[in-house]
């Protein structure tokens, strides 16, 4: 369809938004306009509720991410002048619940990167890997885009390029650079010339994939022992949630983790605060139900 390649580049060169984030507005909005088989101009609110409403098998949070996907993708049609108004302006998003992500304590961390077998250079990379994941907080799209030359050992930091190209400097920790230096001396000869800057690589000397990173960190966790939904994100939380717990400042967590709005940031003080929340209830002398408390004579 002609109107959602354009979509397509606008997302693309005019939004500069990542390969991953274009290709699931693309999805949302090709699915929706399949499924409702209506021109876009015919579009109204309530064919939009009714859709969302139709689609039991997505999430509040699934559904609330379609919604903001058709939502830019109808203001898109109105800056083009091929429509009026936004459709969706009249729909009310899925009331969501403060989504809190799963945390890893630091024994947990340091288990799964215990059981990486350094003996051989993919038990290096995986140890790596994590170490950089949890060490910088990265995202698993830009450890995985991770290059040799964006390491700078002797300064101690990391240059990213995160979201919408966004550039970051991220301090690199001793275990991390350490666990890094290891890799190197045993990282194979890559398959190509494009990929011999790239720092991750898979069994073949290409560019480690996302997937390919998710199932490792996954395979980690279950031989550590770690029963958590883990992902490669999962480090992130934590590291995050740890760097807060230690009293780090929120500002400074938010330029680390490439966050471009401090409430994003917050979500972490909300970890923290349910851990002394139900920490301070298990202990408080009006938690203990009074029969328990007070015998009766």
């Amino acid at each position: 369809m002609k109107l959602l390649e354009d979509y397509n580049c606008y997302l693309t060169i005019e939004r500069a938004m990542s390969q991953n984030t274009v290709a699931s507005y693309c999805s949302d909005v090709g699915l929706f306009l399949e499924t409702l088989d209506l021109r876009p101009e015919h579009v109204s609110p309530e064919d939009i509720t009714g859709y969302l409403s139709s689609r039991s098998d997505l999430s509040k949070r699934s559904q609330a991410r379609v919604l903001s996907s058709l939502k830019s993708f109808f203001d898109w049609l109105v800056v083009e002048g091929l429509i009026k108004d936004n459709p969706c302006d009249r729909v009310d998003a899925p009331k969501l619940g403060r989504y809190l992500p799963e945390v890893l304590s630091v024994q947990e961390v340091e288990a799964i990167i215990d059981v990486s077998d350094t003996s051989s250079w993919l038990g290096c990379r995986d140890r790596a890997l994590v170490e950089v994941l949890y060490g910088c907080g990265l995202r698993v799209s830009e450890a995985v885009g991770l290059r040799i030359s964006m390491i700078y050992f002797e300064e101690g930091f990391v240059r990213i390029i995160g979201k919408g190209n966004k550039e970051r400097l991220v301090p690199l920790g001793d275990m991390a650079a350490d666990a890094i230096r290891a890799y190197l001396d045993v990282r194979p000869l890559p398959a190509d010339a494009a990929s011999s800057d790239m720092l991750f690589l898979n069994r073949y000397g290409k560019p480690l994939s996302r997937v390919t990173a998710f199932k490792t960190v996954k395979a980690m966790a279950l031989l550590a022992g770690v029963r958590k939904e883990i992902s490669p994100h999962t480090f992130r939380h934590s590291f995050a949630t740890h760097l807060i717990e230690n009293g780090a400042d929120l500002r400074i967590v938010q330029e680390m983790l490439g966050h471009e709005n401090v409430t994003t940031t917050e979500i972490y003080t909300h970890i923290d605060t349910s851990t002394w929340h139900s920490s301070i209830l298990s202990h408080h002398p009006r938690q203990t139900p009074a029969s328990q408390t007070f015998h009766s004579h």
